[in-house]
């Protein structure tokens, strides 16, 4: 199977490519990326639906482009799919002839269900929660995935998109109602079992908009994959987005290239939101681009990951874990650690989930350099702990990998994340354990050592002596009174 898949998606709006490095069977992470704003679309919705020549043009021209970056990355499989702007041409076809004889590339014209599951695939594998509605917001058209227990139980596309909507009434300056009557009309297709809490954004408007947010809320994570929004608190955010002047989105931080979509984009997406009446809005850093390589990838599996394995974990291990035996030995005492100390401790189990992964994850510094080990570990873990992790999740594992053989400050070093932490003793409990295990796996572990609480006392029972390990653990900082003997 080959190690670097490329994908373009042709979309209305902007053509975009992303090349994908597999690690191991499961394991991958994103290489490169690029977009252009192609705006094939342009002049399409005044003229038929047929692409106009200077938008072909400029989609050729950047197709030849993205397939030297490809072939430059040493991409040995290159899928290329086009969406609402294509599959709506009348001349699709000669579009589809013109890039295999100019640029030797196939164009796979994808229908909107198609265009859907792909999104649904990459949302329902990438994110951190198992159910939801995707609401892919492009320039032509709007997906919708209906995912529960991580499966999607159904499709729908709907002929709402941003340029779409620009072209047809925003440019012409017509009144806001008339763009809204035509969306409604679209959204009375939704069938009534689309129902879900939370709906996962897909697409460059709801990103804009949740960078947006996210600057007003001086909210401490770049990220906005993973990003989630109240939508009672929102809503009118986004409304005023849709009603607003281009000078008006200046102000508010809105980029240039965003400025001419962004209003429709908010419109569509306020008007989905009414009608869905989620309470949450997950937003997706991934999209079709993700589906079309994960639907490949996973094809004999159900386009699912197996249980219990996350491609980002797989990818970081790969890549830079020193002794993987060592990693798992880590793991293993962290869990019968946490367990043993319980009855101190009192954390819930729902965060023994962070310190097995930071467990795994807290050697991998080391291959930048050992001095400062776990501060590289901490910011490798925060930065490609990509995919099926929420912002509290990633914050928290790469807190414990950090501060694991000292104890977490309570000042100002961890303020900035501190909203959408749990209780600082918590973290520090969570560290401490992990600083122990790793203490006694400094050298082999033996089998017959066992772990004993007996009120404020942690017996540590082994055939071997542990000479070592002791000298580490008596200068780690304990979160409270806690005596540990050797027997």
């Amino acid at each position: 199977m080959a190690k670097i898949t490329t994908v373009i998606d042709i979309g209305s709006n902007s053509m975009r490519m992303a090349i994908f490095k597999k690690t191991s069977q499961f394991g991958f992470y994103l290489l490169y990326e690029l977009k252009s704003k192609v705006r094939i679309s342009q002049g399409t919705y005044e003229h038929g639906g047929m692409l106009q020549k200077i938008p072909i043009k400029r989609a050729l021209k950047a197709l030849k482009e993205f397939k030297e970056i490809a072939q430059k990355y040493k991409s040995k499989k290159l899928f290329c799919v086009a969406t609402s702007a294509v599959r709506d041409a009348p001349n699709a076809r000669e579009f589809v002839a013109l890039v295999k004889k100019e640029c030797g590339l196939r164009v796979r014209v994808i229908d909107g269900i198609k265009e859907a599951f792909y999104g649904g695939v990459a949302c329902a594998n990438l994110l951190h929660h198992r159910e939801g509605i995707t609401i892919d917001i492009g320039g032509g058209s709007t997906e919708c995935a209906l995912i529960k227990e991580g499966k999607i139980v159904d499709l729908l596309s709907l002929d709402l998109g941003t340029i779409r909507l620009k072209e047809l009434f925003f440019d012409k300056n017509t009144p806001l109602q008339h763009a809204l009557d035509f969306i409604h009309k679209e959204l009375s297709k939704i069938p009534s079992h689309y129902q879900s809490v939370q709906v996962f954004g897909v697409g460059g408007t709801i990103r804009t908009i949740a960078k947006l947010a996210m600057r007003r809320n001086n909210y401490p994570i770049e990220v906005v994959h993973g990003y989630e929004m109240d939508v009672n608190a929102h809503i009118d955010f986004i409304d005023n987005i849709a009603q607003s002047s281009e000078a008006r989105l200046e102000v508010l931080g809105v980029s240039e290239d965003r400025q001419d979509s962004i209003r429709s984009g908010a419109l569509i997406l306020w008007a989905l939101l009414k009608h869905l009446c989620p309470e949450k809005i997950v937003v997706s850093g991934v999209g079709v681009r993700e589906g079309v390589f994960l639907s490949d990838m996973l094809r004999n599996h159900k386009h699912s990951f197996p249980k219990g394995i996350n491609p980002s974990i797989l990818s970081l291990l790969d890549r830079f874990l020193p002794h993987a035996q060592h990693s798992q030995e880590v793991k293993r005492v962290c869990v019968k650690l946490f367990d043993a100390l319980q009855p101190l401790h009192q954390i819930a189990p729902e965060y023994l989930y962070h310190l097995k992964i930071a467990g795994q994850l807290s050697s991998i510094g080391k291959v930048l350099n050992f001095y400062g080990a776990h501060k590289h570990g901490a910011y490798l873990g925060l930065n490609a702990l990509s995919y099926g992790f929420s912002h509290q999740d990633r914050a928290i594992i790469c807190l414990l990998v950090q501060f694991s053989q000292k104890k977490i400050p309570k000042d100002s070093n961890i303020a900035h994340i501190s909203a959408i932490m749990p209780p600082i003793l918590t973290l520090q409990w969570l560290s401490f354990i992990l600083g122990l295990a790793e203490a006694l796996c400094i050298a082999r572990i033996p089998k017959d050592i066992t772990y004993t609480l007996k009120g404020k006392k942690l017996a540590i029972k082994s055939s071997k002596e542990l000479y070592l390990c002791q000298e580490v653990i008596a200068k780690l900082s304990k979160p409270a009174p806690l005596d540990i003997v050797f027997l």
